[in-house]
């Protein structure tokens, strides 16, 4: 499958890819020699964690897939020439990716979130995607003990799409030290996705999502967990954002719109 043109924004080097594109490069890959690939879904928190975190930064660059979860990205992008053609969320692109894989009788691995969470998650999937192969599930309260035992069942259970519902940094930096041993064509961390499509949380409305307003939501609906994090991170963001186009702006040398190969920071 021909690859698009990798752009980076803010030390991370993007993939410049529509959602459906993004399903198109993951099925490509279930459909070819089984090898890993992790698919990194970077939102304003990640760009900002990784400048503080070596491991987590690592992980994100050596990411196969890595695609703009998150508006202030998206806008961020086009403020600074580089242009990304739409959002893609973890969470959208795992539903579209759970749909495809009934289509195409594709396995499944959930890692993460509560016991009973993951466990309604699987059935919601047998209910609503029965081609999908459900494979097996795991709850995220395990300890580095465990991990041995969690790797080795992945493997033997031989997914197509493995998704690891559990925060950042852990899900990127677990992904990519174990990628080879799980040898999962498709390894992605979603987050809190778990939680949206078993109905735990409720996702904020469509417009506030196209307005980039999600974060507001999410910080409503859980303010004594969320409102650090966003008051920080967000500063945070627009600082280094605003630095970012002031500076390709006003640079002759910056003439691509930050494009690099696929040869490029990445893998």
């Amino acid at each position: 499958m021909e690859s698009t043109p990798r752009r980076d924004l803010l030390g991370l080097p993007f993939d410049a890819v529509t959602m459906k594109g993004a399903i198109d490069r993951c099925l490509s890959w279930c459909a070819g020699p089984r090898a890993a690939h992790t698919v990194i879904t970077a939102n304003s928190a990640i760009v900002c964690m990784m400048r503080r975190d070596p491991e987590l930064r690592q992980a994100c660059l050596a990411g196969d897939l890595i695609v703009a979860d998150g508006m202030s990205v998206v806008w961020a992008s086009r403020l600074t020439r580089a242009r990304f053609p739409e959002r893609v969320t973890g969470v959208d692109l795992m539903t579209r990716l759970l749909a495809a894989g009934a289509e195409h009788g594709l396995r499944a691995y959930f890692l993460g979130a509560k016991r009973a969470v993951v466990a309604r998650l699987a059935e919601l999937c047998a209910r609503d995607h029965p081609g999908l192969q459900v494979v097996g599930y795991r709850d995220g309260y395990f300890s580095p003990a465990d991990h041995p035992a969690i790797i080795e069942e992945i493997r033997r259970l031989a997914p197509h799409l493995l998704f690891v519902g559990m925060p950042s940094p852990f899900k990127e930096t677990w992904c990519e030290r174990n990628r080879e041993r799980l040898q999962v064509p498709v390894i992605m961390g979603v987050g809190g996705s778990f939680d949206v499509l078993a109905g735990e949380v409720r996702r904020a409305p469509g417009w506030m999502q196209s307005l980039g307003m999600e974060w507001s939501w999410r910080l409503l609906m859980e303010p004594r967990k969320m409102w650090r994090r966003y008051l920080t991170t967000n500063a945070e963001f627009l600082w280094l954002a605003c630095r970012e186009i002031l500076s390709r702006r006003f640079s002759p040398k910056d003439r691509s719109g930050g494009v690099v190969s696929r040869g490029g920071p990445g893998r």
